[in-house]
């Protein structure tokens, strides 16, 4: 072989390793995005009137930023849930009220973004309004976050109830001065909600739905969330008034990641 011959032999080569690597670099680029199975549904398709306020598309939240995977501010749920939740929207209509979800399916990378900020120990900028009394050492330990969140089966919602007619939500604006989860009504953030007796996400005992020191009317819009739910086949968690799962669960051993979008939901709306 002449040297001519052997250089342009190198070269071929060179040039073939390159091309591989431009390809394979542009699959992995390429790689779509995880789609919701077949009976996952956007809420608003099933029920238009329930009113959504997707905190985690906010920096509205205890980790004060948007959260991993919402891509846009849409509730998913499976078509099970999401019709149980029509049946419940029906019954509170009657009485002025609308159901209210803050949070949906939730992918399980957003369940990992809680978990890199919940071990960030020096990040602490939303404790003053969603865990003032809790160590984040403990946050864990205490359940707030864990590494699997039945949301990600998506048949487990957080909502909560808003009298009709309901009054617009002032938006939240990053840094402004926070103001204890459990403080009274008129003075933690504004929320068009009934008072529950405390807000949204808030990591402390006071918001365990049958705490006995909610009592008076906070008790009894907790009650009233609890009962209209629980007689359509939706599951308290005992820890957080705002958190129900619907049963029996489509996929409860299943924890999906495809985002909240309604690219997830192609050709299904």
């Amino acid at each position: 072989m002449t040297r001519l011959s052997r250089a342009l032999r190198g070269l071929g080569t060179a040039l073939a390793a390159l091309l591989t690597v431009t390809a394979v670099s542009t699959t992995a680029r390429a790689t779509p995005e995880p789609k919701a199975p077949e009976d996952f549904v956007a809420l608003r398709t099933v029920d238009p009137t329930i009113i959504q306020e997707m905190r985690y598309f906010t920096p509205h939240n205890f980790v004060g930023e948007r959260i991993d995977g919402y891509q846009q501010p849409l509730c998913i749920l499976t078509r099970p849930a999401a019709e149980a939740l029509h049946k419940a929207q029906a019954k509170l209509l009657k009485q002025g009220y609308s159901l209210k979800v803050y949070d949906c399916y939730r992918p399980q990378r957003a369940v990992d973004h809680f978990v890199r900020w919940a071990e960030d120990l020096d990040d602490q900028a939303m404790k003053s309004e969603f865990y003032p009394n809790v160590d984040k050492t403990r946050l864990f330990a205490d359940g707030y976050i864990a590494e699997k969140s039945g949301h990600s089966r998506g048949s487990t919602m957080d909502l909560t109830i808003v009298r009709l007619p309901a009054k617009p939500t002032r938006p939240y604006h990053p840094g402004e001065t926070l103001v204890p989860c459990y403080a009274p009504q008129d003075q933690r953030f504004p929320d068009n909600s009934v008072d529950m007796g405390t807000g949204f996400d808030c990591f402390d005992t006071l918001a365990h739905t049958l705490d006995p020191r909610i009592q008076g009317t906070q008790r009894a819009n907790r009650l009233l969330l609890k009962s209209t739910l629980e007689g359509l086949g939706f599951v308290n968690l005992a820890e957080e008034w705002w958190h129900y799962t619907y049963k029996p669960e489509p996929y409860p051993d299943t924890y999906f990641d495809f985002p909240v979008s309604w690219k997830s939901l192609s050709g299904k709306h």
